[in-house]
């Protein structure tokens, strides 16, 4: 039989060799660990960041894991610990996306598919964060990833795109300002288009209606259009070409049936359901390079972006944030449960292999199930569940026990409790 470490901190530790080399210098860096007290290492202090952010303690739960492993401590200081850990999750968090890859790409192309998510504070009715997250879409490692408020929109100007990079994106980022941003760095663009959040010219520079250059299109085939993108203002403008797909009739039936649901004052323009009948794509890339189909083909894969997102979300609650919006808590929980999340994947991929996360093969399964497991192996090492103390729970009742408040928690009524006391007396005396 396998014996455990002697000391709890050494499970805890093997995490480390999936974080940046310089994750503990960088506690001291930032200084979310200056002296030691209740929490003696920066080691520590990650566990309880990870109770927090990783597993979804709460502050009190957190300190009574704490309080079982090592001594007692309040969730008010558990709080103030944590507060501090904002700098230092952000800088980890940043430092994690720069980590060298396990495979090396041939130079050439990268293609990058990039999105946004919402996060949604307690209580909340709409968005109060949003994730901007790149991904390569080959080996399927993220890039990068920034955290804003509400009010920061989606766009390509967010990302550090480069020469040589396709962006791979939905309609969100369809606007003239961002894709000259991105084309302007010597990046390509593949876009899912929304004709009407653009001005759209022919290579003349004249005036260009869509849906009269596509009105003779039938269905299930795939006309290219020659194009310029530009501005509202013409500050900005793009050249590329919209590969258009018109849908089958049961497709393009269902299409025209959510676009006049979305369309909740009035009936939508003739224009707007003809349009509603195609799959319309951007791109900067010449049919000579990449062909119309293959260009439909590769967008379509952007929907692993969305998948990894959603398995964020099912498995680790990235979009159930703990803490009130704006607070140091909250940037804390965030970017906390962002390098766990990446943490996770590093693991993944280093025990593992690459072998289901890569697209430029032939796969055989996807990562659902093994993040899955994975989670649960590293759970134990979190909470060194196999290293609580037994002497210890009495403090750890009193760190979990409710602070005195004005509404007391549910007791019987005393006269209930007199007469279930009398009851049992009774009874008894007549045994």
């Amino acid at each position: 039989m396998q014996l455990l470490p002697p000391y709890p901190d050494t499970l805890f530790e093997e995490l480390l060799q999936d974080l940046p080399p310089e994750t503990i210098p960088m506690a001291w860096e930032f200084k979310a660990f200056v002296r030691a007290k209740k929490v003696k290492t920066p080691e520590q202090l990650l566990r309880l960041v990870f109770l927090y952010c990783g597993l979804d303690k709460s502050l009190r739960e957190a300190a009574g894991n704490f309080t079982l492993l090592y001594e007692r401590i309040t969730d008010q200081s558990v709080a103030e610990r944590l507060r501090a850990c904002g700098p230092w999750m952000q800088a980890l968090l940043r430092t994690m996306l720069r980590l060298p890859s396990e495979v090396v790409l041939p130079p050439g192309l990268r293609f990058v598919v990039i999105d946004a998510s919402s996060i949604q504070a307690p209580g909340a009715t709409g968005t109060d964060y949003r994730l901007h997250i790149s991904m390569d879409l080959v080996s399927l490692e993220f890039i990068e990833i920034l955290v804003t408020d509400v009010h920061t929109g989606e766009t390509l100007k967010h990302f550090s795109l480069r020469e040589g990079d396709v962006a791979v994106t939905d309609r969100g980022y369809a606007h003239a300002q961002g894709m000259h941003a991105a084309v302007s760095r010597g990046s390509h663009l593949i876009v899912r288009l929304n004709p009407f959040s653009v001005v759209m010219c022919d290579p003349m520079g004249e005036p260009l209606d869509l849906a009269e250059a596509l009105k003779y299109q039938h269905a299930e085939t795939i006309r290219s259009v020659e194009v310029i993108i530009c501005s509202a203002c013409g500050q900005y403008e793009v050249q590329g070409w919209v590969h258009a797909y018109r849908l089958s009739a049961a497709q393009a039936n269902e299409a025209r049936r959510k676009c006049r649901q979305r369309h909740k004052k009035g009936s939508p323009k003739a224009s707007t359901l003809f349009l509603a009948d195609w799959v319309l794509v951007f791109t900067t890339l010449s049919p000579e390079v990449l062909s119309a189909q293959t260009i439909m083909k590769i967008y379509r894969c952007r929907w692993q972006i969305e998948l990894a997102i959603k398995r964020w979300k099912s498995i680790l609650d990235v979009d159930a944030l703990r803490a009130k919006e704006g607070s140091p808590l909250a940037s804390v929980w965030l970017h906390g449960k962002l390098l766990y999340a990446l943490m996770l994947e590093r693991r993944m991929r280093r025990k593992l292999g690459g072998i289901w996360s890569r697209l430029d093969d032939e796969r055989s399964g996807t990562w659902w199930r093994v993040w899955g497991l994975l989670k649960d192996e590293i759970r134990p090492m979190v909470t060194g569940v196999c290293f609580w103390k037994e002497e210890a729970w009495a403090d750890c009742m009193q760190v979990l026990a409710e602070r005195p408040r004005r509404r007391k928690l549910q007791q019987l009524p005393r006269e209930a409790i007199a007469v279930l006391y009398r009851y049992d007396e009774l009874t008894q005396d007549a045994a």
